[in-house]
């Protein structure tokens, strides 16, 4: 990188993590830590909310995403506007008046100490998994800039996102978001100005759009209904309905940023601004993928998007093969570059109807070298990652975009990947001091002691993110990847919290069995490929509320026979 990337880089982060550290001074006791004093505006807890939804993963990946598939993956987001209602609605004010510091906390009061623990746990295991993720996608972009080791990469992304977070807690990690996603929003729209000011001279935005929907990639919308596949309208109202109600509604890494809101009416605003946001915005960082597509119509693209991989093959006995594909990719490129000029320039229906035609042929072809290339890189090298869509947005950032903008995207990644990380690793920490440590082994100490504790904990937990982070590489997509995740252990989850909100009746017990059925039955389904991801989010959470009935059922029908 420039100099200029450098100091843009350095000084963008820097100036980030000074100003949380100043703002969180004088935090006291768990109130403080926890929920940084429950004293934040809406707009903060917007902020706060967005971004840590809004990882690193999100702005690596969706671009690439789109380039790959289209636009449908944003169908996933159909159902969040609907779940934030139910969550500003019922979730926050419940967990308000409760006056809890976790969302686990609220079902021993509802339920028991057992029940409390299991979902405890299952958020501890499925968010200490995620947090990896979360690292891996910086780490993986500084290892590209500095060509460092990937495992030094996530040495670094991971112990500078846990120093600050240790040392300022929830009130750190708010008040650095808001200034992180102000980095990230202008370095967003920047990135996707410069893809179209880039084009060729007389090619527009709009004429970009029309040769990205004429191989395929503005498709947005599918309307069949169909359970194995992974996006469609369907999918994403229903089963991304569960999946953000889960998310929103229960996992501690959003439930304790907008418990930090002053009031519950600044907490809903907070809630419901993100939801009127989060479509636009996610369509929107789609976009510049379907615009790269129309952009590589113009400009020479690599065959394979992870350079660091071409370097190897480059030296090993398949490089005469690489060559020789590469020679193929060329050849295409030229003729896609003067289809894709003769497309634009048509008047005549018919020539327009048959470049376009022309122009899916040549995707089809350039799809065929690509996968050969898989390929051939596979056979050579067994150990390495064939899947390089999370390559696909920066090495357009770092061949095109001139110095000064390159560390500006770059800083993007960076704060995207520390709001969401310093957020997962505050909840795993208040998790585990609240629902497990001052809940069941040390009960009776004062306050300075547990909030010592979190800060080691929030250690623990970066560092088993670290660890996570060094086998992300093999998960494909990652925000594929951190969607399953979630999806796996979501459901059940949900089903506890609805059960408790409005199926009075079931008691600890019976809601205890009945998720670790319904969890089992998540695994099953995942492992056996019976349905797409988003739909176990609404299996775990219909399979939890069945279960309860059932052994509700059959535990108060035991109860009247023994009294009879």
């Amino acid at each position: 990188m420039h100099i200029l990337d450098w100091i843009v880089l350095v000084g963008t982060l820097l100036a980030i993590v000074l100003y949380g550290i100043y703002k969180s001074r004088g935090n006291k006791n768990m109130s403080d830590y926890f929920l940084g004093s429950k004293e934040m505006p809406w707009y903060l807890v917007m902020f706060s909310v967005i971004s840590t939804q809004a990882s690193a993963i999100t702005f690596i990946s969706a671009p690439g995403q789109a380039f790959t598939d289209g636009m449908r993956f944003v169908q996933f987001y159909f159902g969040m506007p609907l779940a934030m209602l139910v969550v500003s609605f019922v979730f926050m004010p419940m967990f308000r008046k409760a006056n809890v510091f976790t969302a686990y906390q609220f079902l021993e009061q509802r339920f028991d100490v057992k029940t409390r623990a299991f979902t405890a746990m299952l958020f501890l295991l499925q968010r200490g998994l995620s947090a990896g993720l979360t690292i891996y996608a910086p780490a993986l972009i500084l290892s590209s800039v500095l060509g460092w080791n990937i495992f030094v990469s996530n040495l670094v992304m991971g112990g500078l996102v846990i120093i600050y977070t240790v040392s300022g807690g929830a009130k750190a990690v708010a008040y650095t978001q808001f200034q992180q996603m102000l980095v990230i929003t202008l370095g967003m729209f920047i990135a996707g100005f410069m893809v179209v000011k880039l084009l060729p001279e007389g090619v527009s935005f709009f004429d970009a759009i029309k040769i990205s929907d004429a191989v395929g990639n503005m498709n947005t919308i599918t309307t069949n209904f169909n359970m194995s596949d992974k996006y469609n309208v369907w999918s994403g109202l229903i089963g991304g309905f569960f999946l953000s109600l889960a998310y929103f509604g229960t996992d501690q890494s959003q439930v304790g940023r907008y418990l930090t809101g002053k009031s519950e009416s600044e907490s809903r605003k907070g809630l419901l601004s993100t939801a009127a946001v989060k479509i636009p915005m996610q369509y929107s960082i789609l976009l510049i993928g379907a615009l790269l597509v129309a952009f590589y119509h113009f400009h020479s693209s690599p065959l394979f998007f992870n350079e660091a991989v071409i370097q190897k093959i480059e030296n090993t006995a398949a490089a005469d093969d690489f060559h020789k594909l590469n020679t193929d990719f060329s050849l295409l490129e030229k003729k896609k570059k003067e289809t894709a000029f003769a497309f634009l320039k048509a008047e005549d229906e018919q020539a327009q109807l048959q470049l376009k035609r022309d122009l899916k042929n040549l995707k089809s072809e350039e799809q065929k070298l690509r996968a050969e290339t898989k390929s051939l890189i596979a056979q050579t090298d067994a150990s390495v990652d064939t899947n390089d869509v999370n390559y696909i947005f920066m090495n357009f950032v770092l061949r095109y975009l001139p110095a000064g903008l390159i560390g500006l995207l770059i800083a993007v990644i960076f704060c995207a990947s520390w709001s969401s990380t310093a957020s997962e690793l505050n909840a795993l920490s208040s998790t585990s001091v609240i629902d497990l440590y001052k809940r069941l082994i040390i009960t009776d100490r004062n306050e300075n002691h547990y909030v010592f504790i979190s800060k080691i904990l929030t250690v623990f937990w970066g560092l088993i993110a670290i660890a996570v982070a060094q086998f992300a590489s093999e998960l494909g997509s990652m925000i594929e990847a951190v969607n399953v995740l979630g999806s796996l252990f979501y459901g059940t989850v949900l089903g506890v919290f609805v059960v408790a909100f409005f199926v009075k009746y079931i008691k600890g017990t019976a809601v205890f069995f009945a998720a670790v059925i319904a969890e089992l039955i998540v695994i099953v389904l995942f492992k056996t490929d019976a349905t797409a991801f988003l739909w176990l989010n609404m299996i775990g959470c219909v399979s939890v509320i069945v279960f309860g009935v059932l052994f509700q059922f059959i535990i108060s029908a035991r109860a009247k026979e023994e009294i009879i």
